[in-house]
């Protein structure tokens, strides 16, 4: 990778949320004191809303970093769940074993916890990210939830996280009571101009930059117009920018690098983009074999190569490779989601190129491993097996069997889509 030509010691531009990467604007400042207060009044939750790659999960990890050690928390992602399903996974968070129980147990199990914890003096926090997947009957669970409480007060904090159509639910005329509930709500927006490039500035100084401009000064006014200050998109930018200097062994990024990047990521000016086109570059979607990228726009149509996820020697699902990067790990944000405690919320990425495609660790807890080595960065070969905890990435290059068809005589032909 580049980090020796940049001398650095990290990868400054990786997708996955990391809290000393957290760029404290002024807004995501106000978000995180909001978050606070859930700590110290009971009065109510915290509603914090936020477009895909505004960096609410990267605020959160770094807001439950510094809590102290009274307070128990539960952390709940997975929230496409039945009512039911909602209440186990809760009480997972804080330790049971709640399979068996039927919702009554649930219920009488959780209101106990509650008032044992308050007795001990410890505060509970229940936090829900992607809350806007919460059904109405799951989000009326939650209202009720906000209702336990002792002679004097509330005893179960919550902060509900997600994308801006949360606010329409909770707005709902059947979701009146939940929403008087509501204390505090506040909205992520997009990092202005100045505040982007302090944005970069910052992450290139936490992984060892120490003051070098590795950024020119007029790159910054082209990052901002191709990414509107979306943080997920600056760093998808920033580092496809920073790859391409690197091949050019060049150890600074420049104004003509970041256009690079941008024809090659095959985007548009951010003001000139529809607002379902910016969805779709951030959330990524999968309607058959018309893949999104996470965080650009739509590849080439042209399949390159495919990976297969298995599991106990069980095919679970196949995904094409084309131009862009695929982000494989925990969570449904993901392009390859792998539903696994031994798997990171993103574990890593798959860039694919008109050269090859490249498996990249994303920082992830128990890594990736190939030929029986763990490696942070591999250039797949065709048949080449990823393990990812207990769960296997087999690659087929697509290109390779182009070339055999085509009598290896260097013209391959492009795959059909």
């Amino acid at each position: 990778m580049y980090l020796d030509l940049f001398k650095l010691h990290d990868l400054p531009f990786r997708l996955s949320p990391d809290p000393q990467y957290l760029y404290l604007s002024r807004n995501h400042s106000r978000a995180k004191a909001y978050m606070e207060s859930t700590i110290w009044f009971t009065d109510g939750f915290v509603v914090i809303t936020g477009e895909i790659g505004s960096g609410k999960t990267t605020l959160i990890e770094t807001f439950l970093r510094e809590l102290e050690q009274d307070v128990v928390v539960a952390q709940v992602n997975q929230t496409q769940v039945s009512a039911l399903e909602f209440l186990q996974s809760v009480l997972v968070q804080f330790g049971f074993q709640p399979f068996k129980m039927r919702k009554a147990e649930l219920l009488a199990t959780l209101n106990q916890f509650l008032i044992e914890q308050y007795a001990a003096g410890r505060k509970v926090l229940l936090i829900v990210d992607e809350a806007q997947n919460l059904s109405q009957r799951v989000l009326e669970e939650i209202r009720l939830l906000s209702g336990v409480e002792t002679s004097r007060e509330k005893v179960l904090r919550i902060i509900l996280a997600g994308q801006p159509e949360l606010n329409d639910k909770l707005d709902s005329p059947d979701l009146v009571q939940l929403a008087q509930r509501i204390r505090l709500r506040f909205h992520l927006t997009a990092l202005s101009q100045d505040d982007t490039r302090a944005y970069i500035l910052h992450r290139l100084e936490v992984a060892g930059a120490a003051g070098r401009e590795i950024f020119a000064p007029d790159t910054y006014p082209e990052i901002y117009r191709y990414t509107g200050g979306t943080p997920r998109l600056v760093n998808t930018l920033c580092d496809t920018a920073m790859m391409g200097s690197y091949a050019a062994d060049r150890d600074s990024v420049s104004r003509a690098d970041i256009l690079h990047a941008v024809e090659e990521l095959q985007w548009t000016e951010y003001a000139s983009r529809t607002h379902r086109e910016l969805r779709t570059m951030l959330a990524g979607s999968r309607t058959g074999d018309r893949v999104l990228e996470t965080t650009g726009s739509r590849r080439s149509d042209v399949i390159l190569a495919h990976v297969a996820l298995a599991a106990e020697d069980q095919i679970l699902s196949e995904m094409p490779l084309r131009l862009g990067r695929v982000i494989i790990g925990r969570t449904s944000d993901n392009d390859i989601q792998i539903d696994s405690r031994f798997v990171s919320r993103h574990h890593c990425q798959i860039v694919t190129t008109s050269r090859d495609c490249v498996i990249e660790d994303l920082n992830s807890t128990n890594g990736m491993v190939v030929r029986g080595k763990r490696v942070r960065r591999h250039v797949l070969a065709d048949g080449d097996v990823v393990a990812l905890g207990q769960h296997t990435l087999t690659y087929r290059d697509d290109r390779v069997v182009q070339a055999a068809r085509s009598g290896d005589t260097g013209q391959v032909e492009a795959p059909p889509s």
